[in-house]
């Protein structure tokens, strides 16, 4: 259930052409730190954890990234592996469904290995609880059998480092928590951070760009640079198609409005949910239940998904009432906000 990563550069740059990862995808993923754009704080704390590993010649400490999707929270798993000659082993907490899950993998592990746990806040509470001696104290004690013929036995596994990846870090119970050496979280990209993120994938897809044309890009891109790669691909397949195979501003700016995504980074779900509080709830405040009924879709995708940068960009507000839509939300729907308090302001 799990799928080797890295053990050093050479070995990642094969691993990542298996069926099982997009390979476009991998050519754009960063494998040193010095490729790495953004989150500076970060990359300076693994930079001085995984040094000093080295020149004690230890497995480097365990690590949480936590964030929103789509920042790097992989990818520097990935880096750390390289950068410490380790093999990275990736899984998700979902998949690890009982404690024998984890056994089988914490025993096949080697000496100074990394083990990448995805989502880690999914991972059930009883396989939870199996972590927390195999961080501490390098062990494992599972039950055999049931009944009269139960029987614990224990484990010793190699010192392996663990490095969590978590959307959702409010999830984490304190005990987990508490057992990583770092945790640090990564933030949204600002576009000029994003474009030198557009201007280096189109460097390595051998798409011609200009300024203005990555500039269009990457301010439609939400933060992310994830999207940013996904928004590169589509706007280079429009640019084959339609033009010369170069990417402009005219011709980024026709690709991007044909995926409904505008000047401000909105896509249509974005609008739709601006429109349902503002036309259908007078502006709010609207549960997000029925907001995501009016809208059909899922709240969890809703509250991870859209709503994060609705918020952090000023297009929504999320009061105890529920969601309210701002002066700047109204802009961006075409609509003017109406004068005077609004009806959450006389709650």
């Amino acid at each position: 259930m799990s799928e080797p990563i890295a053990k050093g550069a050479e070995y990642f740059a094969t691993a990542i052409e298996s069926p099982a990862n997009s390979q476009t995808e991998s050519i754009l993923r960063p494998m040193r730190f010095e490729d790495f754009v953004g989150q500076e704080k970060t990359l300076e704390r693994l930079k001085i954890m995984s040094g000093a590993a080295r020149k004690r010649n230890e497995p480097l400490n365990h690590v949480l990234l936590s964030g929103p999707p789509g920042l790097g929270k992989t990818t520097l798993s990935f880096i750390l592996g390289s950068e410490m000659q380790s093999d990275v082993r990736v899984t998700s907490g979902p998949v690890i469904e009982k404690a024998s899950d984890l056994a089988g993998l914490l025993t096949n592990l080697q000496e100074g290995d990394i083990l990448f746990i995805d989502e880690i806040h999914r991972l059930p509470k009883t396989v939870e609880e199996y972590l927390y001696s195999a961080m501490e104290d390098y062990r494992i004690d599972i039950m055999i059998d049931q009944g009269p013929n139960a029987r614990s036995v224990r484990l010793n596994i190699p010192k392996f480092t663990l490095v969590g990846a978590t959307t959702r870090s409010g999830l984490l119970t304190a005990p987990l928590r508490s057992r990583f050496t770092l945790q640090t979280r990564l933030d949204y990209y600002n576009p000029v951070q994003l474009l030198s993120i557009v201007k280096r994938s189109c460097q390595l897809l051998e798409v011609p760009i200009d300024e203005e044309g990555g500039t269009e890009i990457a301010n439609r891109s939400r933060g992310t640079p994830r999207i940013a790669n996904n928004l590169v691909y589509f706007v280079r397949d429009y640019a084959e198609e339609k033009g010369d195979g170069s990417i402009n501003r005219s011709m980024a700016r026709q690709a991007l409005e044909l995926l409904e995504i505008d000047e401000r980074g909105l896509d249509e779900m974005d609008k739709r949910i601006l429109r349902t509080i503002a036309e259908t709830h007078r502006g709010g405040p609207v549960g997000l239940s029925t907001i995501g009924v009016a809208v059909g879709e899922e709240i969890n995708t809703l509250e991870e998904v859209h709503e994060p940068y609705l918020i952090q960009n000023g297009f929504l507000q999320r009061t105890p009432q529920g969601r309210k839509i701002t002066p700047k939300g109204y802009g961006a729907i075409g609509l003017a906000a109406p004068e005077g308090p609004q009806q959450g302001d006389l709650l």
